[in-house]
């Protein structure tokens, strides 16, 4: 028997496959890209009584592959928590998928492991953009400058993911898994390998401050958008600086438009954190979008469809 484990290249697919890994040790094969590569399941080539797990990709966008992997008697478990449609009825499937506005997959995955590794969970959360819940998941196990640090991490892992192709990331999700593997304790883990924090920390922080010298190209009381120039550093901080701007504003909705070096853009957008909705819908009604109520992208929107993008988040917000 194989085991695959195909997980999304952000912090909360990486560090839900991190408690699995840590509760269920096995000798995996990797399938993960950058975080918007989530068609992750038909690379997957898998022989009856395999194992796949898939973390914090959309079964929605997988359902192909996955009806396909079923149909042959793979065994797959599913946790996530984007839109699914949909859930196919299989022996072969177990799937945890909740998509209530305030959960993730760091948090599923802590809830069917009863909790054997809440710091990674918290991590993952924190990188999700989920701080309510990370806080009250971490409760009083941590001084706040711990909780900084988890934050901390947990926002570097998810910057990481970020970009067009991997030439934009500073690590692989794959190699940057592997580091962080042996660690139980992701203190433990700051500690020991401060090379990979400092990294990703710090690029968190120069993408950021380049980021926050962008005016808005539409700003209201309601929504707030931004264009972003053609550059790696734009391309990885884009969900990092979203996640900053929905915190500061709580009321607005924002959206992000990073120029594509082909032409188009890649968008990132955030529901207002008081009313988390409608992000999902608003990028899902274009051709290469998905994600989840509260945050939701479009991987390459035309030039051309700029201003019926803007037209279409308004009246979601207005």
């Amino acid at each position: 028997m194989k085991y695959f484990d195909v997980f999304n290249g952000d912090a909360d697919g990486v560090c839900a496959l991190q408690q699995l890994r840590l509760a269920q040790p096995r000798d995996n094969e990797l399938v993960t890209g950058v975080k918007r590569d989530i068609s992750l399941l038909q690379q997957v080539d898998a022989q009856p009584g395999d194992q796949v797990t898939v973390l914090d990709i959309s079964l929605d966008k997988n359902r192909s592959a996955l009806e396909g992997l079923l149909s042959k008697g793979v065994h797959v478990r599913y946790f996530d928590h984007h839109f699914a449609g949909e859930i196919p009825e299989s022996d072969y499937l177990m799937s945890r998928i909740n998509t209530a506005a305030n959960t993730c997959t760091s948090l599923i995955v802590n809830d069917y492991l009863q909790g054997q590794y809440p710091a990674w969970a918290i991590v993952g959360a924190f990188g999700d953009n989920f701080d309510e819940s990370a806080r009250q998941l971490a409760a009083d196990r941590y001084s706040d400058e711990q909780l900084n640090q988890l934050r901390e991490l947990g926002i570097g892992i998810n910057y990481n993911g970020y970009g067009a192709a991997l030439d934009d990331l500073y690590f692989a999700p794959a190699d940057l898994w592997r580091r962080l593997q042996p660690f139980a304790d992701p203190l433990q883990f700051i500690a020991d390998d401060n090379e990979v924090f400092f990294t990703l920390t710090e690029g968190a922080r120069e993408d950021s401050d380049k980021a926050r010298a962008i005016h808005a190209e539409v700003i209201d009381e309601r929504i707030a958008l931004f264009v972003l120039p053609a550059e790696p550093w734009a391309r990885r901080v884009a969900g990092v600086y979203s996640n900053e701007l929905a915190s500061a504003n709580p009321d607005r909705a924002h959206a992000l438009l990073t120029k594509l070096p082909h032409g188009g853009y890649m968008v990132s957008v955030r529901a207002p954190m008081n009313n988390k909705f409608g992000a999902d819908d608003l990028c899902r009604s274009f051709a290469t979008g998905g994600g989840r109520k509260a945050a939701a992208g479009i991987n390459e929107l035309p030039e051309a469809m700029f201003f019926e993008f803007v037209d279409r988040f308004r009246a979601i917000y207005r």
